[in-house]
C-alpha cells in the first residue's frame, strides 16, 4: 500500500467520524459528487495541514464544488 493510499484511508476514516456517518456513505457522496480523486490527490496539501484544513477543504468541494483555499 502507497503512503498516499494510507492516508487516504486515514482520511476518509477520519471524516466519516467528522460527519458521523459510515466511511461507505462518505466515500459514496465523494463519487457523486466526482471528488474522490482530487481528494486522494490532495496527499501533499492535507498531511501537511491540520486535519481540521482537510476537512474544511472537502466540505468547501461539497458544498461550493471549490477548494476552499
Amino acid at each position: 500500500m502507497t503512503e498516499e493510499m494510507a492516508f487516504f484511508i486515514y482520511l476518509l476514516e477520519h471524516y466519516a467520524a467528522y460527519r458521523n456517518a459510515g466511511t461507505g456513505d462518505i466515500l459514496k457522496e465523494w463519487d457523486r459528487k466526482q471528488i474522490t480523486q482530487t481528494i486522494y490527490d490532495n496527499y501533499w496539501g492535507y498531511h501537511t495541514e491540520r486535519i481540521e484544513n482537510a476537512f474544511a477543504d472537502i466540505d468547501s468541494r461539497l458544498q461550493t464544488g471549490k477548494a476552499a483555499w
